[in-house]
């Protein structure tokens, strides 16, 4: 069986090395020495000003709405995981969704400041598979209009933009570790922000608040990650480069072997290094995705509909029509793509892929 992605496992003798730190040290959670380790290990790596880990990758979305969102309107993209839509609700602010670019599948950042009001407080736009948004675009619109930026960089591990590690635009940036993603600790996740007063704010707001054991700086909740994640954690972070290779082998075997006169492809920013994070393919129509669809799920091959459906349809979302989002997501399926998959099973998926239906 082949599904859309697998988790990369570390060696386990490397991963039990660091529980039997756990073990010694007698801690599992409450920033950790291990934690602690990781993040300055994720700072190094990325070349971030700042980290802080959390227990996944939803909740750096939450926090960074409950601090800057203030219950107001949230420009955002209907072409996204849903945890992007509902964190915005689960916070009390209102979606205001705006369409996206057909190319690069990010929010059109020309149909942005139409969609502005009294209301709104925030942007929360979606690098979408790895894929950066138009930031310069955003970040003017935002200074005009004195919003603040969140992005969902969730796919975004190891992207650089110009230069720098995507992680480094916007108010705040927020990433999964979860262990689909390339760099995992089995379930976790980060956000990253540049400005101290603000990251301090992040800081508490993701510990209940607390200023010390018994003293509170002011509202929180409960987002730390274990340092049973953050063992995990650092027994992947030393394999991100031959994690990278293997998936670049993989993306440029569908690029050379798949017919593209049947199906478009996503087109990477300019000046980005991307992250082979996803392989996503857009059907000519949904039927042609369905028929491709069925005939891999016979030979045991499970790509996913991602993301699917628009998220201005969905049943708690009073969107307004998003042509272009709804089109992509009825017809976009993510292939195959992960450490580990086979010259010969990428032969087979292409194989099918390419069959003519007619």
């Amino acid at each position: 069986m082949i599904n859309v992605t697998q988790t990369f496992f570390p060696p386990l003798e490397e991963y039990n090395s660091y529980l039997r730190r756990i073990w010694d040290n007698k801690w599992l959670t409450n920033r950790g020495k291990l934690v602690v380790e990781l993040e300055e290990k994720l700072k190094s790596h990325l070349g971030t000003s700042s980290i802080l880990t959390m227990t996944n990758g939803t909740l750096p979305i939450q926090i960074a709405l409950k601090v800057l969102g203030d219950g107001g309107e949230i420009i955002t993209t209907p072409f996204s995981y849903v945890a992007t839509t509902s964190a915005i609700i689960w916070e009390n602010c209102t979606p205001v969704f705006v369409d996206i670019d057909p190319e690069h599948l990010t929010i059109d950042e020309e149909l942005i400041e139409a969609s502005i009001t009294s209301k709104t407080t925030a942007i929360l736009a979606t690098h979408v598979f790895g894929n950066p948004c138009h930031v310069e675009k955003i970040e003017e619109i935002a200074q005009k209009h004195q919003l603040k930026v969140i992005y969902d960089a969730a796919h975004c591990f190891d992207v650089v933009y110009k230069g720098k590690s995507i992680f480094e635009y916007g108010d705040v940036s927020t990433c999964s570790f979860h262990a689909t993603k390339l760099f995992h600790c089995g379930e976790g996740g980060a956000l990253f922000c540049r400005d101290e007063d603000l990251m301090h704010k992040l800081f508490y707001s993701h510990n209940f608040g607390h200023d010390g054991p018994v003293a509170f700086h002011g509202l929180g909740i409960n987002a730390k990650i274990s340092e049973l994640q953050g063992a995990m954690g650092l027994s992947v972070l030393p394999y991100m480069t031959e994690i990278a290779a293997a998936r670049k082998k993989v993306v440029d075997y569908y690029r050379d072997h798949l017919d593209f006169s049947k199906i478009q492809s996503m087109k990477i920013r300019k000046d980005t290094q991307w992250n082979y994070s996803y392989f996503p393919i857009i059907f000519k129509t949904e039927k042609d995705l369905l028929q491709v669809q069925s005939r891999l799920n016979e030979a045991k091959i499970f790509p996913r509909r991602y993301f699917y459906p628009s998220l201005n349809t969905i049943p708690y979302v009073n969107g307004s029509s998003m042509p272009i989002s709804e089109r992509i997501a009825s017809r976009v399926l993510c292939l195959p793509l992960y450490f580990g998959l086979e010259e010969i099973d990428l032969k087979k998926i292409c194989n099918l892929i390419n069959l003519n239906d007619e």
